[in-house]
């Protein structure tokens, strides 16, 4: 068996190979890359006797940790049939502090440290999954329509911010700033003076091109808000507020666009991958949430080995420490925050998709857990309901999926 730490940083690797007993057998440091990965590749070829290939049989005996799941020379790795590790950070820090508690650190002596952390603990890591071509797509996908939607959400803070101290007005006047008829509007009347002249046809304009309802009665209520009396800025800081406004807007109106354009990506991605039926079928998941919940969990189906382990990694389930007579039960605080994200929206929308989801909820508030705790509880639970779709290859079944919960409580 040989044991390969990877120290990764932007433009190389520090490697070094190890074997059973802790003995260094190579180091270099390799440029990132097809040259980079074809070094390594022969230096571990030298090691098994064969400098020029590695077999698959070969392959098999060569375990690599390394700091990161994902990219290119990850792929290659697990491509060419090496297991590889991705060892968490944190993991990686305290595993340091065993070998050295002084704080000194290289990236050679990293590299020493995952060869031997993998040497010694491989059975405590979790190999990178081998989740197909098509989860990947979703994945990269999802994340960065997900990352927009931060984004904008981060820009509609700032305008909100910004028009409170010359405009506010403004916010009287529109209830969503990143909505087609507000940008509109604020596009073309970015300061007080200007908008208290905007007539009630523009205003109906940009209503109807944002398919409003009821446009007469709200053009009436903005222009009246538009042209109230509030406090301001004197001209020239007035003018400065209005032109980073605009920029505001205009980086708004670029982001909803490309939201939208992402979000057909989702769609069309989402659809081709053959888990979608199954998870479609999951209370509260809908094409979007049920995607990002696909790209984070991954769809290698040996990943997690039952619904506990999906749990723990979805951070659903909770964490027990006890120590002498003293034990708390927490939730834990170190997770993906995409996937808990999509999870508790899952939840909360299950509460009037699912009447034993709702049910399974309102018997957690009964027992005094928090509105927070409650939902926590019913995203654990409805992440063991697909880890059982997903392994069995069925849809979701109401009667089948709480027919437990209904069972124990009721004996």
């Amino acid at each position: 068996m040989l044991f390969v730490g990877d120290d990764w940083a932007e433009d190389h690797h520090d490697v070094e190979l190890m074997d059973a007993t802790g003995r260094r057998l190579a180091k270099a440091r390799l440029p990132e890359g097809v040259e980079g990965a074809a070094r390594l590749h022969a230096m571990i070829g030298a090691q098994l006797g064969d400098a020029d290939r590695v077999g698959v049989d070969d392959a098999g005996q060569v375990k690599i940790g390394i700091e990161t799941d994902r990219g290119p020379w990850v792929q290659a790795l697990i491509a060419a049939g090496y297991t590889v590790y991705a060892v968490n950070p944190l993991q990686a820090a305290r595993y340091r502090q065993r070998l050295a508690v002084s704080g000194a650190k290289s990236d050679a002596a990293d590299a020493h440290m995952l060869a031997d952390m993998v040497r010694t603990d491989s059975h405590q890591l979790r190999p990178v999954a081998g989740d197909s071509a098509e989860a990947e797509a979703v994945k990269v996908v999802t994340r960065m329509h997900k990352t927009l939607i931060w984004e904008r959400t981060r820009a509609g803070q700032r305008l909100r911010h910004a028009l409170r101290e010359y405009f506010p007005a403004a916010l009287v006047a529109f209830t969503d700033l990143d909505a087609v008829d507000t940008l509109t509007l604020l596009a073309r009347a970015p300061d007080p003076a200007s908008a208290a002249r905007l007539s009630l046809a523009q205003i109906s304009a940009a209503l109807k091109q944002a398919h409003r309802r009821d446009i007469a009665a709200k053009a009436t209520a903005i222009q009246a808000a538009l042209r109230a009396e509030y406090l301001g800025q004197p001209a020239v800081v007035t003018t400065a507020y209005a032109a980073s406004a605009r920029a505001l807007v205009a980086l708004l109106v670029t982001l909803n666009e490309q939201v939208n354009t992402l979000q057909r990506q989702v769609e069309a991605h989402f659809g081709r991958h053959p888990d979608a039926e199954i998870i479609l079928s999951q209370p509260g998941l809908g094409v979007t949430l049920g995607a990002r919940v696909l790209a984070e969990f991954g769809d290698d189906h040996d990943r997690y080995t039952t619904a506990k382990a999906r749990k723990n990694y979805a951070a659903t389930s909770p964490i027990t420490r006890a120590s002498g007579k003293k034990k708390t039960i927490t939730a834990r605080f170190v997770h993906n925050d995409r996937l808990i994200d999509a999870l508790m929206t899952q939840a909360f929308t299950s509460l009037r998709a699912s009447p034993g989801a709702r049910g399974y909820y309102d018997q957690q508030r009964a027992r005094g857990a928090s509105y927070r705790t409650a939902l926590r509880q019913l995203a654990n639970r409805l992440v063991g309901i697909l880890h059982g779709c997903l392994k069995t290859g069925t849809v979701y079944n109401e009667t089948t999926a709480w027919s437990h919960h209904l069972n124990h409580t009721t004996a």
